[in-house]
């Protein structure tokens, strides 16, 4: 089965064509850093209107790269939520529109459930599994039971992961998006250098504002450190905090693999101390390649391959869910 995916959730234009939902036949995905960079974040507003521009020419272009017309598509997958409600309407209008002129099986998928699946171009994983999920807006800790069953296991109770990466990197004066810069710098600090708070939450979940809230009063009160120092030590505390609840997680839920997904799941830091902390625990660890851990569409058309496998299909009156969760 041949799937063509879109994914327009946030400031990443794509589309992409995936065969039986691992195999990758094009993934073309357009950027938004320079238009959104002096304003230090995503504007929606500008987003959407970037998506409405560029959207017909990354779907030609996705097509061509796999060397296929609209006739070889069997279905057509599309983010509808969670993500910026007008970024998420123009993917999902023109996935809609494709699906009606083609005659072909239309399904929306749950972005976060797509970042999951990028384990999947990856190599050889299979369910069950526990994915530990951190990106811009979410951090979470996923059973996920079967290719179309996924259940929370632990979350954040406020800021994202992804987002202290933002705002301390907004902090330190470094360019957007912070969440690079921050990896960039801390290879070259000090992770010990100050000791920044680990915050303690019941069972698996997960807080990193008071952490955010630390770093801003260190950097307030001018003490004497380095940028590459504060950057290692913040990038210390969130990866441990992240590590040892997956590794608690994975344990508790008698799982013997960790996959990590999402943006943050390309830091360098995260990825060097799980693979480490695997080993010891003697749990398999699967990282996906780093250009399936951003937004694309090639983890949206995988996704969508599951759920058309498990008999679902939606139709023209799907709808975009901004802020719904897993």
């Amino acid at each position: 089965m041949i799937v063509l995916g879109i994914e327009s959730s946030c400031d990443e234009t794509s589309a992409a064509i995936v065969k039986d939902g691992r195999e990758v036949l094009s993934n073309v995905i357009s950027s938004q850093v320079e238009l959104h960079a002096p304003f230090g974040g995503v504007v929606p507003e500008l987003a959407a209107r970037r998506h409405i521009e560029c959207i017909d020419s990354i779907v030609d272009e996705a097509l061509q790269q796999a060397n296929i017309h609209f006739s070889a598509i069997d279905a057509y997958a599309v983010a509808n939520g969670p993500g910026l409600a007008g970024a998420l309407l123009v993917g999902l209008n023109y996935a809609k529109a494709l699906a009606y002129v083609n005659k072909k099986p239309l399904v929306g998928v749950h972005h976060i459930e797509g970042h999951v699946c990028a384990n999947y171009l990856s190599g050889t994983l299979e369910p069950p599994f526990l994915s530990l999920v951190v990106s811009g807006g979410h951090t979470l800790l996923l059973a996920v039971e079967d290719y179309d069953t996924y259940r929370v296991v632990g979350s954040t109770r406020d800021d994202a992961a992804g987002e202290a990466f933002d705002k301390v990197a907004r902090v330190l004066g470094l360019p957007y998006p912070g969440g690079p810069e921050i990896d960039r710098m801390a290879q070259r600090g000090c992770g010990t250098a100050i000791a920044f708070p680990r915050a303690k939450v019941d069972g698996f979940d997960f807080s990193f504002s008071g952490l955010k809230t630390a770093v801003v009063q260190h950097v307030a009160k001018g003490l004497n450190f380095s940028v590459e120092d504060i950057a290692a030590s913040f990038q210390q505390a969130v990866v441990d905090v992240l590590v040892g609840r997956a590794i608690g997680a994975c344990e508790s839920e008698g799982y013997n693999q960790i996959a990590l997904a999402g943006g943050v799941a390309c830091n360098s830091g995260l990825r060097t101390a799980m693979e480490e902390a695997c080993k010891q625990k003697n749990i398999k660890i699967s990282m996906p390649k780093p250009i399936y851990c951003t937004d694309n569409a090639a983890i949206i058309a995988s996704r969508g391959y599951y759920r058309i496998q498990n008999g679902y299909e939606d139709n023209l009156t799907l709808n975009a869910f901004p802020g719904r969760m897993v």
